[in-house]
């Protein structure tokens, strides 16, 4: 016998275990997506927090100054940002004299050097998240492309907690997702991260080594 031939049989003669019952999801998700928004405000809280998430509570008024305040406990000097968004605006009138702004005017190929090697961090708003998984959703535009969440070592991003949706399905129809979406809809759930063969998670790998996300109740 080959020894393909000798490997196709063990297999086949191996014992088959019983298929393990699917969780009932039901009354789980309904609480997720029928209760108060305090429910999901938790539930991201939790999930995004246990993939190395940083959380900080805040409010329509405070951000700007909280912002740059962790920025200068985290030794950020320079911060990319957008155009066109008005927390941008709001954030360039709080950092005068505290934090050096750069806005993302530039085609990536005319200064990716100094992109790379002379930011500290990066600046988003955040257009929804979901609490099933902890995920931040982003809408890159030509105002705030997506190598501004990707390139820069630390990743501040702003969410407002009313936009905390129970799951994707729930974004994507509250949202209206399929009347025209970018060319990239950005999911991003914790620093970024990667395993090896052995399973061993290690983060901060590749793009941003932390994600601070500033979360804005009225």
């Amino acid at each position: 016998m080959s020894a393909r031939a000798n490997i196709l049989a063990r297999l086949t003669a191996a014992p088959r275990g019983e298929p393990v019952p699917l969780p009932d999801l039901t009354e789980w998700r309904s609480a997720a997506s029928q209760g108060d928004a305090a429910i999901r405000v938790a539930r991201f809280w939790t999930n995004i927090g246990a993939a190395h998430a940083e959380v900080h509570d805040t409010d329509p008024d405070a951000w700007p100054d909280l912002l740059c305040r962790l920025a200068a406990e985290k030794g950020v000097r320079r911060m990319l940002i957008g155009t066109g968004a008005p927390s941008a605006e709001r954030l360039t009138a709080s950092a005068a004299g505290r934090l050096e702004l750069v806005r993302y005017e530039r085609l990536a190929h005319d200064w990716k050097d100094e992109m790379f090697d002379g930011i500290d961090a990066g600046f988003s708003p955040v257009k929804s998240a979901i609490a099933d998984t902890g995920s931040l959703v982003l809408w890159p535009d030509a105002g705030a492309p997506r190598l501004l969440s990707l390139v820069p070592p630390i990743h501040f991003a702003l969410l407002d907690a009313s936009r905390i949706h129970a799951d994707l399905r729930s974004a994507m129809i509250a949202e209206r997702w399929a009347d025209g979406m970018p060319t990239n809809a950005l999911v991003v759930s914790g620093p970024s991260k990667t395993a090896d063969i052995q399973q061993t998670l290690a983060y901060g790998a590749h793009g941003p080594r932390e994600l601070v996300v500033l979360l804005v109740k009225s």
